[in-house]
């Protein structure tokens, strides 16, 4: 897998550039850090020369105390680079990793549906983790150390153009030998990578469900599924290594034989008496000077090598792009009540979870709903009626078909296809409640809000009061500012259900979906359900997926599916009294019954 340098380059010129400041105060402070590192070589060949030659005791205690200082502010200058490099990465890995949250937040459902919670937390903080290195610790010791190489080379051959020549003729072999085998390990790397995901995410899903593995004797299937999935990442990770080693074992035989050269050309020049003792020490100690250099960037393009993986799964993770296109222009959505009309809607999911050409699960659905309105949906298990409620979300986007919003009093010139409204405009104007209810481990505030710092406290308390949850916010110790448990956790299914409601009444939408919960109540908690479901979808319009009479009895609609087809609709009560009407026959028998 060949990786471009420009691919590498333009990433890191993309998340440097804005902290250009900081990244010169950084090149500051490198060349500073390799200018002293080559200084003080030069300091002692004068020490040495000096002495041989038996001069002045004083120039002798000068020049070892510019060494000592010399070295002292190397030191403080490295640290300050390490510093300064480390706050680079950070910050530049941060915009990465937010970046790519967000565009994952903005992929459809049929990215989510074949990518498990495990897999998108390893490919978002491991993967980007991994380029860390390659923000702060490539800067710092590839370009650094690039530079100093090339300031050795250049000193050596101030000394002698033969012993500078040796040692260039190496420096240049080991670089291009490097250059070539550079990319040796990135498809390893990645196979790696993928592998430490997909182990990442069995954790995750067999973690969320150990009551349910438990209860069902699946022990022994899970640890056999994780053993197999430890051996492959284990035999990866091994492949990835020896690729390395190869790297590594021929940066060793290439700087061995480059030392050897530059050995005998000097000790050579030595016996011809063309340098000094103290030149002879220059050469010696910037030879052993290349071993740090080389090593740095061999250890570098290793871990580059794995940052090339790492960019690949990032970059292909940024190029993943949504089925459901964003409409361009600014068309609005009207306040209040929507009317809600779908013509001839079929859908089907595929195999992988995405849409289109799989199994029909809607086929031909089309019917018009009047603002302020509620439709009473119901139908088996596998009916369609879930599909019907994520396509009025535009969670997908329909096969075949059109659906389309409208205000009170408009006709069908002013109906908005979904598919040109903004996708925030629209999941803002459509509110729904489900059975399942999802609660984050920060503050009351934040749940009701989702992180909306724009709607006042006020209004937060209002509508918790109103959904019948003041008793339970009168005993929070720390009022909106109290921390709810991540799933629920410390709260009844009542509870978690009303503070759903009260996210819907502060979204104030003009169109409800309401899936309604078909666990068993306490007749108190059913009572506050009861009279917050009536709330809800008084002066709104309302599809209500019913599993009970009494959620029945309040839709002015009822559509019953089967199948993905539409069997029935029309006004509940003239299908109530028309006894051939299959919602009759459901009354009959009993809802709870004939849809369980």
């Amino acid at each position: 897998m060949e990786i471009p340098l420009r691919q590498y380059w333009r990433l890191l010129v993309r998340y440097l550039k804005p902290q250009w400041p900081m990244a010169l105060g950084l090149s500051v402070l490198l060349l500073s850090s390799i200018a002293l590192q080559l200084v003080n070589p030069q300091l002692m060949r004068r020490f040495l020369d000096t002495a041989q030659a038996g001069g002045d005791a004083q120039v002798l205690l000068t020049t070892a105390a510019l060494f000592l200082a010399v070295a002292v502010v190397h030191q403080v200058v490295s640290v300050a680079a390490i510093y300064v490099s480390e706050n680079v990465a950070w910050t530049a890995t941060n915009a990465l990793r937010a970046d790519v949250a967000d565009h994952c937040l903005r992929l459809d459902l049929s990215f989510h549906n074949v990518h498990s919670p495990g897999e998108m937390i390893e490919r978002l903080d491991g993967d980007v983790t991994a380029l860390s290195n390659f923000f702060s610790q490539f800067v710092v010791r590839v370009l650094g150390n690039g530079l100093l190489l090339v300031g050795i080379l250049a000193l050596l051959t101030r000394e002698d153009w033969r012993v500078g020549l040796t040692v260039s003729l190496f420096a240049v072999i080991t670089v291009v030998a490097l250059a070539r085998l550079r990319n040796i390990a990135v498809p390893h790397w990645a196979a790696e990578r993928q592998a430490s995901a997909e182990l990442f995410g069995f954790l995750e899903e067999r973690l969320g469900g150990t009551e349910d593995i438990r209860a069902n004797g699946a022990e022994a299937y899970v640890m056999r599924k994780f053993y197999r999935l430890m051996r492959t990442l284990l035999s990866r990770s091994l492949k990835a290594g020896l690729m390395v080693n190869i790297l590594l074992n021929t940066m060793f035989v290439l700087f061995a034989l480059g030392t050897a050269a530059a050995f005998g050309v000097g000790a050579w020049l030595f016996y011809a008496q063309v340098l000094t003792i103290g030149t002879v020490y220059i050469v010696f100690h910037y030879t052993n000077m290349l071993e740090q250099p080389i090593q740095q960037i061999t250890r570098q393009l290793q871990d580059l090598q794995k940052a090339g993986a790492g960019i690949v799964r990032v970059e292909e993770l940024l190029a993943t792009q949504s089925r459901l296109q964003e409409a361009e222009g600014s068309v609005r959505l009207p306040r209040g009540p929507l009317a809600v009309q779908l013509e001839d809607v079929s859908f089907g999911y595929k195999e992988d979870g995405n849409s289109g050409n799989g199994q029909v699960v809607l086929r031909d659905v089309s019917f018009c709903l009047a603002p302020g309105s509620v439709l009473g949906l119901l139908g088996r298990t596998g009916s369609g009626k879930t599909t019907l409620t994520r396509l009025l979300f535009r969670f997908y986007d329909p096969d075949t078909g059109s659906i389309r919003l409208s205000g009170v009093g408009a006709g069908d010139a002013q109906f908005v296809d979904i598919r040109r409204a903004p996708l925030a405009e629209l999941r803002q104007r459509v509110g729904m409640v489900t059975q399942s209810i999802q609660l984050f481990h920060a503050s009351v505030r934040e749940n009701l809000t989702f992180f909306d710092d724009r709607i006042p406290d006020e209004r937060i308390v209002e509508v918790i009061e109103s959904v019948g949850l003041g008793a339970w916010y009168g005993s929070l110790p720390q009022g909106l500012d109290t921390e709810l448990e991540s799933g629920g956790g410390g709260l009844s299914a009542g509870e978690a259900q009303l503070l759903a409601f009260a996210r819907v009444f502060l979204q104030d939408p003009g169109l409800v979906i309401l899936d309604e919960a078909s666990s068993r109540l306490d007749p108190a908690t059913e009572a506050l359900i009861e009279r917050a479901v009536d709330r809800l979808v008084a002066d709104r319009t309302a599809i209500v997926i019913a599993h009970r009479l009494g959620t029945v009895q309040r839709a002015d609609e009822i559509m019953i599916l089967s199948e993905g087809h539409i069997v029935e609709f029309g006004s509940r009560v003239t299908l109530a009294r028309n006894p051939d009407s299959h919602f009759h026959g459901l009354l009959e028998k009993g809802l709870q019954e004939v849809l369980a």
